[in-house]
């Protein structure tokens, strides 16, 4: 049974992009829109009173937790897993300096450096995404805007999912221009819409259940 039990499991991974936008449960929980900081020289802010490894880039809020990197429209997501091979540049050439709960093995790598993703995820990473850490400062895109609209969605007024994207489209008129961003928007965004559709449909079939007990009283 156990064997079985793996070989779904494999078998879901297989079928399962390395970008899969499944909502999880990263351990951070932010009672309010947090202060983001530029960092000098790159398109991105981070959160220096965060702890945790969280980042703002080109309209999408990214955290690096686990070993694992994730993104969301709003501050305090839900978030979605972003693969290594997904994950924007820009978001990698961050230097060490600004993870604020930087993993064990950062230890002994350069502040003022990029983390040394290459050797951590190994040599087909570095093949299929070569030259990640090479790039012209003066040609960097600027800073996309804050989404400070979000200021005021804070403890129990923070929206559920199926109300981000009406609440964004509404508020912030920024268009991704990141090819790794657009694809995770995209991507969340269309399994936020399954997961309300399932919703939906659950809604409508413990209605007709209703009524048909009520025909039976």
């Amino acid at each position: 049974m156990r064997a079985v039990i793996v070989a779904l499991g494999l078998s879901f991974c297989a079928l399962t992009p390395a970008s899969a936008q499944l909502s999880v449960q990263i351990g951070i929980n932010l009672p309010s829109y947090p202060q983001l900081v530029a960092v000098p020289g790159h398109p991105v802010y981070y959160a220096p009173q965060v702890h945790s490894n969280y980042f703002f880039y080109d309209g999408a809020y990214w955290v690096y937790e686990r070993d694992n990197w994730y993104s969301s429209a709003w501050y305090n997501g839900p978030w979605g897993r972003v693969g290594p091979e997904a994950v924007p540049l820009y978001i990698l050439r961050v230097p060490v300096r600004y993870y604020r709960h930087a993993p064990a093995y950062f230890s002994g790598w350069r502040r003022d450096a990029a983390p040394r993703w290459g050797e951590h995820w190994g040599p087909d990473w570095q093949r299929n995404r070569s030259g990640w850490n090479q790039w012209d400062r003066s040609s960097a895109p600027a800073r996309a805007p804050l989404p400070s609209y979000q200021r005021q969605y804070a403890g129990n007024r923070y929206p559920q999912s199926e109300q981000q994207y009406e609440i964004r489209d509404r508020s912030y008129k920024y268009k991704s221009r990141d090819p790794d961003v657009q694809s995770h928007y995209r991507d969340s965004r269309g399994q936020q819409g399954q997961d309300h559709g399932r919703d939906n449909d659950r809604d409508r079939e413990h209605g007709s259940q209703g009524k048909g007990h009520g025909k039976g009283g």
